[in-house]
């Protein structure tokens, strides 16, 4: 069985995923409000009692790895570490961005568009300013460096978006400023607010595919991915 935790920001989220029939079973997601580290292991706990699995049964860990509250990320991976090390078999562990966990949901329906969109999904990051990463249709593995990610302002977003002239959808925590400040780029389709919800189970799917794949990381090397100084 697969655990997957994800706290890097204000919303939080635990599911339980079974990678051999693919399938969720069973997923809380929450509005932390600065009190991930009180609520995540309760939360994790009352989960895995819901859905009749327990701690020894769980073969793998995903977190979100960033970008992020800087408390925020630390918080699913040191209980992810903490988890595995506690265990009699090490499991294996897997860090997916926080982006590409927004954007997976939207891949393979962009793909089926003719013609295929990009999706750029974003993440707020407090002060006016925003966390962002494209990604192509239908694109699977999804682990983009930090080289991939990009951060500023909503003029500075919508600037990069009018250079880029291409249809992009934007998914994610697009506010009020950020959809008035695309409005002139015609190419760029702003989602509805479902698509702000980032879940634990979209963050399972991901993270087993990863592993079908071959991809994973040790306990010892889940890193966070800090884009600018806390």
């Amino acid at each position: 069985m697969l655990l997957a935790l994800d706290t890097a920001s204000t919303t939080a989220s635990v599911a339980v995923y079974d990678p051999d029939r693919a399938a969720l079973l069973g997923e809380i997601t929450w509005e932390g409000r600065r009190r991930q580290t009180q609520n995540l292991m309760p939360q994790v706990r009352q989960l895995l009692e819901t859905v009749g699995v327990s701690v020894d049964q769980l073969g793998a860990l995903a977190v979100t790895t960033g970008p992020g509250s800087f408390a925020g990320v630390r918080i699913a991976i040191s209980a992810a570490k903490g988890i595995g090390l506690g265990l009699a078999t090490v499991p294996a562990a897997v860090g997916v961005p926080t982006l590409a966990v927004t954007a997976a949901p939207w891949l393979g329906v962009a793909a089926g568009c003719s013609p295929a969109p990009e999706v750029c999904a974003i993440l707020a990051a407090g002060r006016g300013r925003y966390y962002w990463a494209f990604f192509a249709a239908g694109e699977r593995l999804l682990r983009p460096g930090p080289e991939a990610h990009q951060t500023g302002s909503a003029a500075e977003l919508a600037d990069a978006l009018a250079r880029a002239g291409r249809k992009v959808w934007l998914v994610g925590e697009v506010d009020s400023s950020l959809a008035a400040a695309v409005q002139r780029c015609p190419e760029c389709c702003v989602a509805g607010p479902v698509a702000s919800l980032r879940r634990a189970g979209v963050l399972a799917e991901v993270a087993s595919t990863l592993l079908s794949a071959g991809i994973s990381d040790s306990l010892a090397g889940l890193q966070p991915l800090y884009l600018r100084e806390p």
